[in-house]
């Protein structure tokens, strides 16, 4: 990450709308995985992949102690042969159900397969929240099936792969007093950048 997502990574705790909106869909993915408890389910699109926010949602998991976060991500080009963590594929959706919750990421058009699967998986009774960039007729389709989205617009000040920086670290936060709240999220923030900034990692 660049020193301007670095910068705008801290300055959005100066009271921009993101602050406000990452914390909020954060708490409602927390609530889900943690009153439900029937796991968290993370897909992407066949052309985007979130596995990056996998692997900081495992962090959070393990340094908030929410266990309830570390998601089970589901790949569109799955295979047998790959290592057991990212070896599920989109079959795994058509076995949601009720207390499982289903994080969409979906940085383009999320296509007619994944938008029939996450019906599938709301009809059987599982939480689906969207984090999307809500363009197009499947954006649309996608916030009709989501009870929680996010939506981050071309030209926004923050693009998707920032926000689910922030989601991410905003989720491993419990619920507290704004201010205290606050400077946890910000200390959290400001060693998320500081690790943003290092070389990047291998892949989860």
């Amino acid at each position: 990450m660049d020193a301007v997502r670095v910068t705008l990574l801290r300055e959005v705790l100066a009271g921009t709308e993101w602050l406000g909106a990452t914390r909020r869909f954060a708490g409602a993915l927390r609530g889900s995985v943690v009153s439900h408890g029937g796991g968290l389910l993370l897909v992407g699109t066949p052309a985007y992949e979130p596995w990056h926010l996998a692997a900081h949602l495992v962090d959070e998991a393990a340094w908030s102690g929410t266990p309830e976060l570390a998601p089970t991500l589901v790949r569109h080009g799955a295979r047998p042969t790959d290592p057991a963590h990212l070896a599920v594929g989109p079959g795994r959706l058509a076995a949601a159900r009720r207390g499982e919750t289903l994080l969409v990421v979906a940085a383009g058009e999320p296509g007619a397969p994944l938008l029939e699967r996450v019906d599938d998986a709301r009809r059987a009774g599982a939480a689906v929240l969207a984090l999307d960039g809500g363009d197009g007729a499947g954006g649309r389709e996608l916030a009709a099936l989501a009870h929680e989205r996010l939506t981050v617009p071309a030209g926004a000040e923050l693009d998707l792969d920032t926000v689910q920086h922030l989601v991410s670290a905003a989720a491993g936060e419990p619920a507290g007093p704004p201010s205290r709240g606050r400077g946890r999220f910000r200390d959290r923030l400001s060693r998320l950048a500081d690790a943003l900034t290092a070389p990047p990692p291998a892949r989860w």
